[in-house]
């Protein structure tokens, strides 16, 4: 796994993150059974096919969470993403303080330890936006400030 997945694989199977091995199997065989193709009578309606789309779901966390390695990278994964967004707020930057890189499109900001804060909205409208230093845990909210 080489980045978090967007839908929480926990969420998928109905489950908790301080639920085992056990309790994960009883949630995926029970989804399983009601999602799986062979159930759904070969329709071609679109009930079936979002029927078939939640198995593959289904099936594609039960594969990452039950596996004790693959679970445990995952959750790391996810408690390091909802940290970087979720995280304190430790300073705030107006848009117009960033520099603003042509060839990459981006606005950037450089952070004390060297890193930096990058930002691609290019007219300011995402106000309040908090991004994450590159290379270390701060973060500062982008705000678009007019100086008069």
């Amino acid at each position: 796994m080489c980045a978090a997945p967007e839908k929480d694989l926990y969420a998928v199977l109905g489950a908790s993150p301080s639920d085992t091995v056990q309790q994960l199997r009883h949630r995926y065989q029970l989804l399983a059974l009601q999602y799986h193709p062979d159930r759904l009578g070969g329709q071609c309606s679109s009930e079936a096919e979002s029927g078939v789309r939640k198995f593959l779901e289904v099936d594609a966390a039960w594969k990452i969470l039950s596996d004790e390695n693959s679970r445990r990278q995952y959750d790391l994964q996810k408690r390091a993403q909802e940290l970087k967004q979720n995280g304190p707020v430790d300073s705030t930057v107006c848009l117009e303080d960033m520099t603003w890189n042509q060839d990459e499109r981006v606005y950037t900001y450089y952070c004390r330890c060297g890193g930096g804060f990058s930002h691609n909205d290019e007219d300011g409208q995402n106000r309040g936006v908090v991004v994450g230093c590159d290379t270390c845990s701060l973060s500062e909210s982008v705000h678009f400030c007019s100086y008069l």
